[in-house]
């Protein structure tokens, strides 16, 4: 369990890492009280002298010139709520959920949003109660800010819809119930100070972050392996070299290749070899690596701004008492760093798949061919290069950039959209497919290394090696392979290989 304060606007991607491997358990810093009390009290005094502002007392979207009267401003939020609830396919993962969240308490307490504290601790003691809003996953192009599965979310609240309670689905007010906990009630601004804003793409986007960042520290050690396996040279990987060009995420990355590799027999065992240069996916790793992580980087320092973000609408500025109307909900910030990600991950797998190859033909390996013994009767590893051929090429349909697309929504209000929401989620199912290409690698370099016996390997990737051979045995004859590779996949997603390699990643460092 994660216990963390919500200090608005001071959310750490560590802390957003825990939140989504573990439950949670929250609390609100007692400094945040008083900014959200100012900003109810400015919703009041609009109503009380009968001022006509968008979002508190008027209608929505097309609809914001309609006024609204006061006895019907509380029913205005409810029908809100329910109506924009129209997500469709399947429910978003509980580590998805628990983030989006504590990114809208995050920015719920940061007092911009007229929101009453009563409301935001209910928000509080509703996830505290292990209650998993039930949330359709499609339905949002990121703009306008994620308004169904938010209004799916907020309907939870309310006690419509349904929720997840230790994983059983039954109706959010039974659930409620259960929690002893009862439905809130939307007060004027509330409701849509639920629905705008850009947590479910940033909450999706983060999650693709997380594993992109597990995804890149497993393919280091994998490349690491590869190189042992192939008996490649470490030369590429001097300092000078990446230094001489000053790209960032080289610089950075380069030196861990000189350390996995550091103490190894077999690399000694060729040191003097006639061999002059080794193909480009092993020898330029830190170039096509340091790129990716300068993405990564970069990808995440935006989402990180944006998990700390304040993006419903309309935002109140309780010095002066002013209600401005803009645009913060819209998630292009979002949508360019999920594409960013989505080349990426694309890139991470391109490569470990090339390296892939080398160590099934033997004619590259010096290796038995496909990496068994008796090959003609076995076929050993070489459909699983097959498939990690095949995933790589689905990921490069996948890496289109979403950005780009955009449809006009609500008779032409909103005109220009995002997508980001679509943009964040399509990271799941690539860095799935890119965990199990460096997965098949990982299997395939420590069979590799293998057979270089009676040499051993270097202490850290004998480690690795122990490790993986702990949950899969040496390839000796044909088997069904399937689950092995699936194990494989399972470590690389449960970050097993990224213990060495976050200390250069976002992560580890923001």
């Amino acid at each position: 369990m994660f216990k963390l304060i919500i200090k608005p606007g001071q959310l750490t991607l560590n802390d957003l890492r825990q939140i989504s491997r573990q439950p949670v358990q929250l609390s609100l810093d007692k400094s945040a009280i008083p900014a959200i009390q100012a900003s109810t009290d400015v919703v009041n005094e609009v109503i009380a002298e009968d001022r006509t502002v968008y979002g508190i007392n008027t209608g929505f979207g097309l609809l914001a010139n309609t006024s609204i009267p006061d006895d019907q401003l509380s029913l205005l939020q409810t029908n809100l709520v329910l109506s924009h609830s129209t997500g469709v396919g399947r429910p978003l993962k509980d580590d998805v959920v628990r983030m989006i969240y504590i990114l809208k308490i995050s920015s719920l307490a940061q007092g911009h949003s007229g929101i009453r504290v009563s409301t935001i601790e209910a928000f509080i003691n509703f996830v505290n109660a292990g209650l998993i809003a039930d949330i359709p996953k499609k339905g949002s192009v990121g703009a306008s800010g994620d308004l169904a599965p938010l209004a799916h979310m907020t309907a939870a609240l309310m006690g419509e819809g349904f929720v997840r309670l230790n994983g059983k689905k039954m109706p959010a007010k039974d659930a409620l119930e259960k929690a002893g906990l009862k439905p809130i009630t939307l007060n004027s601004k509330e409701g849509l100070a639920f629905l705008n804003g850009t947590q479910v793409s940033t909450a999706l986007a983060l999650k693709g972050l997380f594993q992109a960042e597990d995804i890149f520290a497993a393919a280091v050690v994998a490349g690491s392996m590869s190189i042992d396996a192939l008996m490649g040279s470490v030369a590429p990987f001097d300092s000078r070299i990446h230094i001489a060009r000053g790209q960032p995420g080289q610089i950075a990355v380069a030196p861990l290749y000189l350390e996995f590799m550091e103490g190894s027999e077999i690399n000694k065992a060729h040191v003097d070899c006639e061999k002059v240069q080794d193909p480009y996916s092993l020898r330029c790793q830190p170039q096509v690596m340091g790129a990716a992580l300068d993405v990564i980087n970069n990808a995440a320092k935006t989402l990180l701004i944006e998990a700390n973000a304040v993006t419903d609408n309309p935002l109140i500025f309780t010095d002066n008492g002013d209600v401005i109307s803009g645009g913060n909900f819209h998630a292009e910030p979002v949508a360019f760093a999920a594409d960013m990600l989505a080349l990426s991950i694309c890139e991470i797998a391109s490569i470990s798949e090339r390296r892939l190859s080398i160590m099934v033909d033997p004619k590259m390996s010096d290796l038995p061919a496909f990496l068994v013994e008796n090959s003609g009767v076995n076929s050993g590893f070489m459909i699983a290069q097959v498939s990690a051929a095949a995933l790589v090429s689905e990921n490069k349909s996948r890496a289109h950039p979403s950005s780009i697309d955009s449809i006009p929504t609500s008779a032409n209000q909103e005109d220009h959209v995002s997508m980001a929401t679509y943009g964040a989620r399509r990271l799941t199912a690539m860095c799935f497919n890119s965990a199990t290409v460096i997965a098949i690698e990982l299997l395939a370099a420590t069979q590799g290394i293998d057979f270089r016996a009676p040499h051993k390997t270097s202490s850290k990737l004998g480690a690795y090696h122990k490790l993986i051979r702990e949950n899969v045995p040496h390839y000796t004859v044909d088997r069904f392979f399937a689950p092995d590779i699936d194990r494989a996949t399972q470590m690389v997603l449960a970050g097993d290989f990224s213990k060495h390699v976050m200390k250069i990643l976002p992560s580890g460092t923001m």
